[in-house]
């Protein structure tokens, strides 16, 4: 097994895929396969995929010889949503035909009380007792010769309840199979990875062998500034003077922060050139901007608003549909408009998480959720490649969800972070 990790907009993802379709072409008996749980990031690869593959083939006569639909299929079966493996693989014992497995985004794998709940509600399948890695591990460990499972790891990503966290792959690796090899960097031991886990103690009871190029230190997202995921990381975690040194470090990178949204939209408008992509971004739980006009319960179609053009009124250009954390990890845009809600907001000189429900804000007091809203937003920070815009709403002083304080005491720690306002 071996662990890739690196900065947001690293090129995990394209590592992966790259390594997987290497594979298939040295040796085509051997079959590789790229999986994730993130069904947005699968749509929208497959679907560029399809359109990249039906584009590069010549036409004859003023057609193509390749069908879109022919494609797709291929696109389909070289990139899975998890389920699907896993769908095919419990019915059997016998190895699966690939032999090269790499897994995006491993650190959300499922831990074991969420894919039990999964497989018996869904799956009708009952005392259903492993974890995602412990399950993909022992599917792969059906080969006798030799497998890979490769895990692209992100850190501070986990977003949603039932996700394992790294610390998963190595309890699985250590209950069951010490006799798989593991590769990682140092890296894997830093605090964003380990989820005070003590990740560097279970590395030492495995077969752990520690090779630093296998961390990407260098954000190709972000390739106007490397310390961008830095800044981000220091803004969530709330450190506003470590935040404001890294800012500095950053000076071609374009961030800027506003109260007022045609503005923000105007920004944003006015710095993409040609076919430049840009888009709305905010929280899954960030309900109450819906007075703002986004409506992020609203449903998308990825494919549609990552790959569509300017004409498209589905595409992220129009400025409409609101992508969250789920439609956008894993992926990027050029420029992006991020907007902040109180779900994640200033209390006692920190952050504080909290979920909206029914009619008014609730905190948050489990830290595994209070995690999952912090990096929502790290998410989110991280998406834009050349720059993006945070819009903070005014508030409204007659609407006690969205106290004008509050929205001000967000605003404020940002600008102190020395983010300029626009």
């Amino acid at each position: 097994m071996c662990l890739i990790t690196g900065v947001p907009g690293a090129g995990k993802t394209l590592a992966g895929l790259n390594i997987a379709t290497e594979r298939m072409r040295a040796d085509e008996a051997s079959h590789a396969v790229f999986l994730s749980g993130n069904d947005p990031l699968v749509k929208v690869l497959r679907e560029a995929l399809a359109i990249d593959a039906v584009e590069s083939v010549p036409t004859s006569a003023g057609r193509c010889s390749l069908r879109k639909a022919d494609a797709r299929r291929k696109a389909n079966t070289f990139i899975q949503n998890i389920r699907h493996f896993r769908d095919d693989s419990w019915k059997t014992e016998l190895a699966p035909i690939e032999k090269v497995v790499v897994f995006d985004e491993a650190q959300r794998a499922w831990n074991r009380d969420q894919l039990s709940s999964f497989m018996l509600r869904k799956r009708r399948v009952p005392s259903f007792d492993l974890s995602e890695p412990e399950f993909l591990l022992s599917v792969m460990d059906r080969h006798k010769d030799w497998c890979c499972v490769i895990c692209l790891v992100g850190g501070g990503q986990e977003i949603n309840t039932g996700e394992a966290g790294m610390v998963e792959w190595l309890n699985a690796l250590e209950r069951r199979f010490p006799h798989w090899s593991i590769h990682c960097s140092s890296q894997i031991q830093n605090a964003e990875y380990d989820w005070t886990n003590d990740l560097s103690a279970r590395l030492s009871r495995l077969r752990a062998n520690i090779q630093p190029d296998l961390h990407l230190a260098v954000s190709l997202r972000s390739f106007r500034a490397e310390h961008v995921s830095g800044f981000i990381g220091a803004v969530i975690e709330g450190d506003a003077a470590r935040a404001r040194n890294l800012y500095a470090e950053i000076p071609q990178y374009p961030l800027v922060l506003t109260r007022n949204f045609q503005r923000a939209k105007e920004w944003m408008r006015s710095k993409a050139r040609g076919s430049e992509r840009f888009g709305l971004l905010a929280s899954s739980n960030a309900i109450r901007l819906k007075p703002e006009g986004l409506f992020v319960k609203q449903e998308i179609d990825p494919a549609q608003w990552f790959l569509k053009g300017r004409d498209d009124i589905r595409s992220s250009y129009y400025l409409e549909d609101v992508a969250t954390e789920f439609h956008v990890q894993g992926l990027e845009l050029d420029w992006a408009l991020v907007c902040w809600d109180l779900n994640f907001r200033r209390v006692n000189n920190g952050w504080a998480s909290c979920n909206f429900t029914g009619t008014s804000w609730k905190s948050v007091n489990d830290p595994n959720r209070r995690r999952y809203i912090a990096n929502s937003y790290r998410v989110l920070l991280t998406r834009a490649r050349q720059g993006f815009v945070i819009l903070v709403p005014e508030g409204d002083p007659q609407d006690p969800t969205r106290e004008p304080a509050d929205y001000t005491a967000i605003y404020e720690f940002l600008r102190e972070c020395g983010i300029k306002e626009l």
